[in-house]
């Protein structure tokens, strides 16, 4: 664990058991939801996890706080390993570590007033407070009106109700939060205010932030350094500038390619990848790399035997690809995806290109 980081994920995996027969007591697989992550998140900064729709990101925040158990690996919040602890010793420093989920309707007690949402935390902790006053300092925390004390979350919208799920996270005053999805179920007009939002509060109360995000652009505007996601595993880690800069990994490349660029002539000239075939199943992932089912710089050899790791290749910037090097370099090309058939021209289709200029052996 390096000295400035305030919490180690080490090969952590989260599989959940495939049962069958008629009453569900026969296992007969595993879905690998998490499958070796290693991550680092530096104390007082934010690091954003990126990744498409199933990769395991969500697992992987509620798997951190115990909210999921791990099936191994290990979770050292500011040098204590979370996945040796039970009982009380969880509980108390659960404390020092809360979450904002996605859905702040189906989060949110629908039967409990703003009130009783923001102090059920202190009661829970045995934490003493001034009821009426440490409400007040939390709805002012989070730009709410003090009369929204006595109303319950079906009365606000949904970006207030998720000012609300802030605020309850930041109420016992923790160093970690882990926020999951915090702005995908809101409107694009509200989102910019969260985020802004959530940077205020980082920036008050000295939070570290782990936050979850599908959207390149959501976060690039709040982290200082990223982590790509790609079935299970981390692929790719470094600060923000150098990740958004010179992405190394083949996944990394095809989703930056994918962001729209608002300038026509940037948005005709780049260069474009276009990914072939569907996220492969977690409970039946690929052997070897995670990725070379659908990667266009795929190669004959290691990529289908040997399951890359990470490793530095520049200062802070880490990657999951046995050949970083030469795709940089510019050794490797990516191969050239199938064209779909169009029925006013010839009506064939075009077999990718093999990819050339690779080292054949490992």
């Amino acid at each position: 664990m390096a000295p400035d980081e305030l919490l180690t994920v080490r090969g952590l995996e989260v599989y959940f058991p495939i049962k069958q027969g008629i009453v569900f007591d026969r296992t007969i697989g595993h879905t690998k939801a998490v499958d070796g992550v290693d991550l680092g998140v530096v104390r007082g900064r934010t690091l954003g996890l990126v990744g498409e729709s199933g990769c395991g990101k969500s697992t992987l925040g509620r798997a951190i706080l115990r909210l999921v158990e791990p099936t191994a690996g290990s979770v050292v919040f500011d040098g204590i390993d979370l996945a040796t602890l039970k009982g009380d010793a969880l509980r108390t420093i659960r404390r020092r570590m809360q979450m904002v989920f996605q859905d702040p309707m189906a989060s949110l007690n629908p039967r409990h007033s703003v009130e009783t949402i923001l102090t059920e935390p202190l009661r829970a902790h045995a934490i003493s407070f001034e009821r009426g006053k440490r409400v007040r300092e939390l709805l002012d925390l989070v730009g709410l009106p003090k009369n929204s004390a006595r109303r319950y979350p079906h009365e606000f919208s949904g970006g207030q109700r998720q000012r609300i799920g802030i605020a309850r996270a930041v109420a016992l005053e923790p160093e970690l939060v882990i926020a999951d999805e915090p702005v995908s179920a809101l409107d694009v007009s509200i989102q910019a205010q969260v985020l802004n939002l959530l940077e205020e509060i980082q920036d008050r109360l000295g939070l570290t932030y782990l936050v979850i995000a599908h959207d390149l652009a959501v976060v690039r505007h709040v982290s200082d350094d990223v982590a790509v996601m790609y079935l299970g595993g981390i692929v790719e880690q470094a600060s923000s500038d150098q990740l958004y800069a010179s992405p190394l990994h083949p996944y990394t490349k095809a989703l930056m390619s994918a962001v729209p660029v608002p300038d026509p002539v940037v948005e005709d000239r780049r260069e474009r990848i276009l990914l072939t075939g569907d996220l492969p199943s977690p409970a039946n992932p690929p052997s070897g790399c995670r990725f070379h089912t659908r990667c266009p710089f795929r190669q004959p050899t290691r990529c289908s035997d040997e399951r890359p790791g990470l490793r530095e290749m520049e200062p802070g910037h880490l990657v999951a690809c046995h050949w970083a090097e030469q795709i940089a370099a510019g050794q490797i090309t990516p191969s050239e995806p199938a064209l779909e058939t169009d029925p006013d021209r010839s009506g064939a289709q075009r077999a990718p290109a093999p990819a050339t200029g690779a080292p054949t052996s490992g």
